[in-house]
């Protein structure tokens, strides 16, 4: 809510990671910021946020943080979108619509809404029960995911399966949940593009980047991508088109896939600030967390354009789980052109994203190197 000094409040749902970089890109801009997290003194609380200590699906917690607030966004697609369009029938922005959220939320009617619109994806199909997967099987080549359609990240909810007692193991495993199937598509490389979409219907658009994962978890990114100017067009085309599809305003992480035959399919899309738009905090002229606040804020989109000819993100993912302590932050932060952003998060936990490295370069290989021995370097 406006204060006595004019300044106009961003109400964030989710406190974490992602809500401490927008609070710390929305300050300078002259707003306060307001949080719900389910547990006090997180991420974003500890640079400067107001924190509603509540679940994200509390809709006294979120009714608080309308309260307080003149725009609402989120950091997390896991929520209550029902609640949330209650308040944006009140008269309060939120943004990205909740009608884009709960699409979102369903990864399955997502796919049915790009399908429909025409854009690429990966074959798909509804599988109600065990049988129904198995016959999927046979159609999609012997080859297949089957996925939660609620709920998943970071390649929780997915199994890929190959045989119809793999079929039976992921029933069990997901039991009680809706899935849908997906054929194996064997990709070359995995692609993401951040769009930014302003309140007035204004896109503006990143360089298609590079995103590698193990594990399911996005380890690093390259950006640009090291892929031909065709790709690269036909990806960032894609990304616009599927951006103004979307109700609402924001950022958007559209993840794709590049296939052997240098055909583009999109995968999944992200309504909010994401991780492979990392790199812009160091290395674009308005990071991916500026551009979300002044998309939905109605301020202008800001230039998309790299200020360096190369950068290279690498998530620091926890390594044990215990205390969390940070070793050799100082050899790190010696390598020339590196930058690390540590999230606050205590305790570490294996996998767990703790922070993020970005170094840029002349090259790819420079950016890579520089980043890749800072990673060396950190503990924590």
């Amino acid at each position: 809510m406006t204060d006595m000094q004019g300044q106009k409040t961003i109400g964030i749902v989710g406190g974490g990671q992602l809500g401490r970089m927008l609070t710390l890109a929305a300050q300078p801009l002259g707003f306060k910021v307001a949080v719900i997290n389910p547990e006090a003194g997180g991420p974003a609380a500890q640079v400067g946020a107001q924190e509603i200590v509540g679940d994200l699906y509390d809709p006294a917690a979120l009714q608080k943080l309308a309260a307080v607030s003149d725009f609402i966004t989120i950091e997390i697609e896991h929520l209550d979108a029902d609640e949330l369009e209650k308040v944006a029938k009140l008269g309060k922005p939120v943004n990205p619509a909740p009608k884009t959220i709960r699409l979102i939320q369903d990864k399955f009617a997502q796919k049915e809404f790009l399908q429909q619109a025409r854009i690429p994806v990966a074959p798909f199909a509804k599988v109600d029960n065990a049988l129904e997967a198995k016959s999927v099987l046979k159609e999609f080549d012997g080859k297949m995911l089957l996925k939660t359609r609620h709920g998943a990240y970071d390649g929780r909810g997915n199994m890929v399966v190959e045989t119809n007692a793999q079929v039976d193991e992921a029933f069990k495993l997901f039991a009680g949940k809706a899935l849908y199937a997906e054929k194996f598509v064997p990709f070359h490389k995995e692609l993401a593009v951040m769009v930014a979409r302003s309140i007035a219907g204004d896109v503006a658009v990143y360089p298609v980047v590079e995103t590698i994962h193990e594990r399911n978890i996005c380890i690093e990114v390259l950006a640009p991508a090291p892929v031909g100017k065709s790709v690269r067009k036909t990806a960032e085309k894609l990304a616009a088109k599927v951006a103004a599809l979307l109700d609402g305003a924001g950022m958007f992480g559209i993840e794709m896939f590049l296939n052997k035959d240098g055909v583009v399919l999109v995968n999944e899309i992200a309504p909010r600030v994401h991780n492979s738009g990392h790199y812009t905090m160091d290395a674009s002229r308005t990071s991916q967390f500026e551009q979300h606040i002044r998309a939905i804020s109605g301020l202008p989109l800001g230039a998309t354009d790299l200020t360096a000819p190369a950068a290279v993100m690498i998530n620091i993912l926890g390594e044990h789980d215990g205390p969390t302590e940070v070793v050799g932050l100082d050899e790190a932060l010696a390598i020339p052109e590196v930058s690390v952003h540590l999230y606050g998060k205590s305790p570490t936990k294996i996998d767990r994203k703790m922070g993020h490295i970005n170094a840029t370069g002349k090259t790819i290989a420079e950016a890579r190197k520089r980043a890749q021995t800072a990673r060396k370097h950190l503990k924590i």
